[in-house]
């Protein structure tokens, strides 16, 4: 049993509520209630965030390319970087890169996460013997921490527009379409645990042509499907050169993007662009932190919200994992650009729970999970929060997100009580693990 002292329930922030849990789920919700002895209890208590997009990989290189070589730094010049790093890693490295990732997205906050994986092949590019042996790593090191995984296999074929040859440094991302089929299927038998998904991505308009995708949007229909879009200024320049529209336009005109659908990044849009994305139901996958990071340029969220759109948060290249700080740099980005505060909030109301709000139902829907609520049925994945100011409803958020007071106690995921006290107890092994893949790689 959960007793908070206030919770955030489908109608609102109620005081006293005591949280049952029963075979994974929550099977009781009762306000006005009284702690019990046994019971675990927490400041306030508000659904789990989910994770939209990682490359668990990356996280071996955080902080390691923030170094100016000569001319103008870009996404360009940091993707050099990542190839080298995504060709030194062994297997045991990926798991030990993955397990790290997972520990920290659940001590932020974090229960569910969403893998866009694209590193399938032994360093000279040829498949392990088992094709499907990164995906497994994903997986256990998934259910080793206990976070809920969405795994997207991702379908990489070509360097560029039109169908173009790969280059040497992503030779392990590479497939043809019928052995990324059975990889997918592969997958599926991974997925033991009940709150495990599979979907899949292709890379990006530059990694497939039209008679791929639609192949296997074919093939793989019925499935979420994620794909890399409209993230840089040079991808946009080109899709036009190459078929005279822009990606997110050519998108919609040759795939039917429904709300199955997550558009990563989308960050460079026309206005009609943004409409059609808004109306699609489809969500739109932003990484605030990795977008700064990588200089890519800010989504146009406050039409995006006003027009119905749906949005999630990712963390990415996982130089950083906090839910509050994608959500604190999502909003500050549309301060700096429009030049003016509370952008993203409904008139009179909360900031930091509207964007809470917005990232929990786009994320569930992206990652194909039930959706985020402290209800009867559904899964008892839940995040405690301590606040020693004792903030009461929407200003809780507002300071957890904004200010430096609220943090994040305890998690549960599935039932399972995974961090206490802010901390996961795999969390000495992760590091340690994580530590010797990257004595590995640097040796």
């Amino acid at each position: 049993m959960i007793f908070a002292r206030q919770a955030l329930l489908p109608e609102g922030w109620t005081r006293d509520v005591r949280v049952c849990v029963t075979d994974g789920a929550i099977s009781d919700v009762t306000p006005g209630a009284v702690a019990s002895a046994g019971d675990v209890r927490v400041d306030a208590l508000v659904p789990g965030m989910a994770n939209l997009h990682s490359h668990t990989f990356q996280r071996g290189f955080s902080g390691m390319t923030e170094r100016r070589g000569q001319g103008r730094e870009s996404f360009w010049t940091w993707r050099d970087l990542m190839y080298r790093f995504a060709l030194s890693l062994d297997p045991d490295g990926v798991e030990a890169l993955a397990l790290l990732c997972h520990v920290e997205m659940l001590e932020a906050g974090f229960t569910r996460v969403g893998e866009f994986h694209y590193l399938h092949h032994a360093p000279d590019g040829r498949p392990y013997d088992d094709p499907a042996e990164l995906s497994a790593r994903i997986f256990a090191a998934a259910e080793h921490s206990g976070i809920a995984l969405t795994h997207l296999p991702v379908f990489y074929a070509h360097a560029g527009f039109g169908g173009q040859d790969p280059e040497a440094g992503q030779r392990r991302f590479l497939h043809d379409p019928e052995p990324f089929l059975a990889l997918v299927e592969a997958c599926d038998a991974f997925a033991t645990r009940s709150g495990d998904r599979v979907g899949w991505a292709p890379h990006s308009l530059r990694a497939v042509t039209a008679e791929e995708l639609s192949h296997l949007c074919g093939a793989l229909q019925g499935r979420i499907t994620h794909i890399h879009v409209a993230e840089q200024v040079k991808e946009v320049e080109d899709c036009l050169a190459f078929s005279g529209a822009r990606p997110v336009d050519w998108l919609f005109d040759h795939v039917d993007v429904g709300a199955d659908w997550c558009l990563i990044h989308a960050t460079h849009l026309s206005d009609e662009e943004r409409m059609r994305l808004a109306r699609s139901g489809a969500v739109a996958g932003l990484c605030p932190v990795t977008e700064a990071n990588l200089g890519d340029g800010l989504f146009p969220a406050e039409r995006f919200l006003a027009e119905g759109g749906r949005i999630g948060i990712g963390t990415d290249s996982n130089v950083r994992i906090d839910v509050a700080e994608e959500l604190r740099t999502l909003e500050y980005g549309q301060r700096l650009f429009h030049r003016a505060r509370n952008v993203l909030a409904a008139e009179g109301s909360s900031t930091g729970r509207r964007l809470f709000d917005a990232a929990c139902a786009g994320g569930a829907q992206a990652l194909d999970a039930p959706p985020a609520v402290l209800a009867p049925g559904a899964p008892a994945d839940v995040v405690g929060l301590s606040d020693p100011m004792d903030s009461t409803g929407d200003a809780l958020l507002d300071r957890w997100v904004f200010g430096r007071d609220v943090a994040v106690t305890d998690v549960w995921v599935a039932g399972r009580h995974l961090v206490r006290e802010g901390r996961h107890p795999l969390r000495g092994a992760a590091v340690a693990g994580a530590r010797d893949a990257m004595k590995r790689v640097l040796s």
